[in-house]
């Protein structure tokens, strides 16, 4: 198992978040973009005393304000005044969910009193500290100007639910610790039956990484899961990650699952692309501004992708011990290179027509950003061409500005999805906001 931090740094660590010590640790040196794509540019790990501590306070939309749309793309608000709105679903009918849901009330276990402060305190300035509203939203949009004028409770009193998906007449949503389902026919906007459980998920007592993104597979026999790590690099002991860093694949019959993929420290969207499953996976921390990328990649029935021993495929990661020579050799490299510490999550392949043709099979990604960079990196929605199955060309911006001039956090994307119009939907987090995507004319 990976050896714990020593006291000393857990400690600085959570000085830096405390204090907001924006002038602590190092500074991203590559040339931007630089680390993305299929082939980026791997910096050597940079260490530090005091960890790279960057944490954009989270101010809110002023009045009248919106993110800033690419050229070829407008943006306007679907729908406001949601509660810390994460993950995002649209139904056949063309009703859309909004998973309106936080972390677990139960902490993690505090092995470190004064870390658990600081991160609480970080949590607090980034707007995620918002009591779990336990509830999906259903928002309807029925004379189709692409905005909602109708918002009702589709389902609640949920544990921190995120990942939704229909299977026939069967709603299944993705909680915390357990995959739930309730029966829907077509049209209703409130669901009271009471949710049955399929699966159990790994949860508490300890969630370090608690959403549990959810994708049917095409015939409905299966659900796939991604269920993120319970630390960085292993530092609480590999008891507490089994069955984490990892895509789980469970029957909808029967509730029988195994872990499809692993080594994944934090996957989160999961899409189909041509029946290959994609992933978004958020990378590890504290190897420096310009380290790790986090990734776009396909994922391999059985393959493993280096977490908590490698990262961005065979490169070791040295702070692991005892480290894991065989898991290393055997690691996948991802496809796509992100950017570093963009924390990538929302993840929607297009499918739809009314987005110019070149847009068709490519992929929407929400980036919800950085703490562990200097400069910032992410809080943005881009784009990656695709072509013949596989992303092709560098990515793309699509809305921007979710931070101000002063660095501040207006928003925060998260959920990505494409309406039954074929616009894109992006969940926001702290501008609790659905905004909606559309061609300029």
């Amino acid at each position: 198992m990976a050896t714990r931090p020593p006291t000393f740094r857990l400690t600085l660590l959570a000085l830096a978040l405390l204090t907001g010590c924006s002038g602590c640790g190092e500074t991203a040196q590559l040339v931007a973009r630089q680390d993305t794509g299929p082939d980026p540019v791997l910096a050597e790990p940079a260490t530090s005393l005091i960890p790279t501590v960057k944490v954009a306070t989270a101010i809110g939309w002023p009045a009248g304000v919106t993110p800033t749309a690419a050229a070829g793309f407008k943006v306007n608000a679907f729908a406001t005044g949601l509660v810390h709105p994460r993950w995002v679903y649209v139904l056949p009918n063309g009703d859309v969910l909004v998973a309106e849901t936080n972390r677990p009330a139960t902490p993690d276990p505090p092995a470190n009193p004064l870390r658990g402060a600081a991160m609480k305190s970080a949590f607090e300035k980034a707007g995620a500290a918002v009591p779990s509203p336990n509830r999906i939203t259903l928002l309807r949009d029925g004379d189709g100007d692409g905005v909602a004028e109708t918002k009702a409770v589709f389902l609640q009193d949920l544990v921190s639910p995120f990942g939704m998906a229909l299977v026939g007449d069967r709603f299944y949503v993705a909680n915390a610790d357990a995959i739930v389902h309730v029966p829907y026919r077509s049209g209703e906007t409130s669901i009271t039956a009471i949710p049955v459980k399929l699966a159990d998920l790994p949860g508490a007592p300890r969630n370090h990484h608690w959403t549990k993104s959810l994708v049917a597979n095409a015939d409905g026999s299966k659900l796939y899961v991604g269920v993120g790590s319970n630390s960085n690099i292993g530092e609480n002991g590999m008891d507490v990650e089994v069955g984490r860093a990892a895509i789980h694949e469970i029957d909808t019959a029967t509730g029988a699952g195994r872990v499809y993929a692993s080594g994944l420290r934090n996957p989160v969207g999961l899409d189909w692309q041509g029946g290959t499953l994609w992933t978004v996976v958020n990378e590890r921390d504290e190897l420096g501004s310009d380290l790790v990328p986090d990734y776009l990649t396909s994922v391999r029935p059985g393959a493993f992708y280096g977490w908590p021993y490698s990262y961005y495929g065979a490169h070791m990661d040295t702070r692991v011990e005892p480290q894991d020579p065989q898991k290393v050799a055997a690691a996948i490299k991802p496809d796509y290179a992100l950017g570093s510490h963009v924390a990538p999550l929302g993840l929607a392949f297009y499918d739809g027509t009314l987005l110019p043709a070149r847009y068709r099979g490519g992929a929407f990604i929400g980036l919800h950003g950085s703490w562990n960079r200097d400069p910032p990196n992410g809080y943005r929605v881009v784009f990656v061409p695709f072509a013949g199955g596989r992303p092709q060309g560098a990515i793309e911006d699509v809305l921007v500005d979710f931070l101000d001039g002063q660095g501040n956090a207006r928003g925060r994307p998260v959920g990505v999805a494409v309406d039954a119009r074929g616009a894109v939907l992006v969940a926001d987090d702290v501008g609790n906001t659905i905004w909606r995507v559309t061609p300029a004319k």
